[in-house]
């Protein structure tokens, strides 16, 4: 088959690249399709010396920075990638990338990662943040998000088959496009990981600095426990806000290369994570490091985390759950029980290995094809 791989952009290499990386060894002769594209290739093996198209957005004023703004013009942009002769087109697609208009003798498959929330269930909070609630901008900017919803639905409809990162997004999917899913979790390197280190005295988090990451609430909890010591890994917007809030037993560290996280992911007591997420890759690399996971029982993580084996979901996302899902961990993570737990994380982790994502995938997209094929023949 002569395979393209749609992607919404090329800018920073987080958990959709990662996606992007093992969809590309599904099929590594693809070409790749993508708005803009500023990653420095020859830095990243799956994309060495690879065919990356990109479109009129890649050489507008400010791109490379501000490339979000150029949002009302993506539907466009993706619509004038010509894909006249490929057999499979893949769309990996939080945004944009699944409008592509498809040869009409192509399987479109698109890999779901969400719906665009800012478009959907949080223009309000996008719109809060961004300071538009109100005014003429604000009046504006509803009215493009408007017709973004619009174009949204309607290019969803042009694709074969969609596939879901979870249930969670599943339900998503239904929801605003009114099309079915098929689950497949994101990919997760668990191989990296050791799970049998020895565990030391405190608790871990990590994530973006920003606010629907909730990390300011987990600071919050730990200010409360000075008996309990807290690592926060990350970098964003809200970090000198976040480090100021911070008592003498939260210690954050900032941006760290991945070896730095690895290392805290295999010695911390616990990982603590309190956002609403779609998947949540972070969790998954704890448990594949042995570490237990304390976390927002909604969204994603209610399907990642096996409650009271490989961590505890709590109820609600407030400071005062954190604390009791804190003190319940500890009830239950007596040393004698420690490498046991340790252990369940890791065997609970390897439902998300690369190899599992890669067999379902080839396996989902076979059978869509032959679907497809047939349905044509009986035609």
């Amino acid at each position: 088959m002569k395979v393209a791989i749609v992607h919404d952009w090329l800018t920073t290499w987080a958990g959709a690249e990662k996606a992007l990386a093992q969809l590309i060894a599904c099929y590594p002769d693809a070409e790749i399709f993508t708005t803009v594209n500023f990653l420095k290739t020859e830095d990243i093996p799956c994309l060495t010396g690879r065919t990356i198209h990109t479109s009129f957005i890649q050489k507008l004023p400010g791109a490379r920075k501000h490339y979000r703004r150029y949002l009302p013009l993506m539907p466009l942009a993706v619509e004038q990638f010509d894909l006249k002769g490929f057999d499979l087109i893949l769309s990996s697609s939080h945004a944009v990338a699944k409008g592509i208009i498809p040869d009409p003798a192509a399987l479109h498959v698109c890999y779901c990662y969400s719906p665009m929330r800012y478009a959907w269930d949080m223009q309000h909070q996008y719109l809060r943040q961004s300071g538009n609630e109100k005014g003429l901008v604000g009046m504006l900017m509803r009215w493009q998000l408007h017709r973004l919803r619009q174009w949204d639905y309607l290019s969803a409809q042009r694709v074969d088959h969609f596939i879901a990162i979870s249930a969670y997004i599943q339900r998503r999917v239904e929801l605003f496009y009114r099309r079915s899913a098929e689950i497949i979790y994101p990919p997760v390197d668990i191989e990296k990981f050791n799970a049998h280190r020895q565990r030391s005295d405190f608790y871990l988090t990590a994530a973006r600095m920003v606010p629907y990451k909730r990390i300011d609430l987990i600071i919050e909890a730990f200010n409360q426990m000075p008996d309990k010591k807290l690592v926060v890994i990350g970098d964003g917007p809200d970090f000198a806000k976040l480090n100021a809030q911070a008592g003498p037993n939260v210690k954050l560290l900032g941006y760290q290369p991945d070896s730095v996280l690895i290392d805290h992911l295999e010695r911390a007591k616990a990982f603590v994570y309190m956002a609403e997420e779609d998947f949540g890759i972070l969790p998954v690399e704890a448990q594949a490091a042995g570490a237990p996971v304390i976390g927002y029982g909604k969204g994603g993580l209610a399907e990642t985390i096996v409650h009271q084996q490989t961590g505890l979901l709590v109820e609600a996302q407030s400071s005062t759950a954190l604390k009791q899902g804190v003190a319940q961990l500890e009830q239950q993570q007596q040393p004698d029980s420690q490498q046991r737990m340790a252990s369940l994380c890791r065997q609970n982790a390897q439902r998300f290995a690369n190899s599992e994502f890669t067999q379902a995938m080839q396996n989902s997209i076979a059978t869509a094809y032959s679907a497809l094929h047939s349905a044509k023949n009986r035609g």
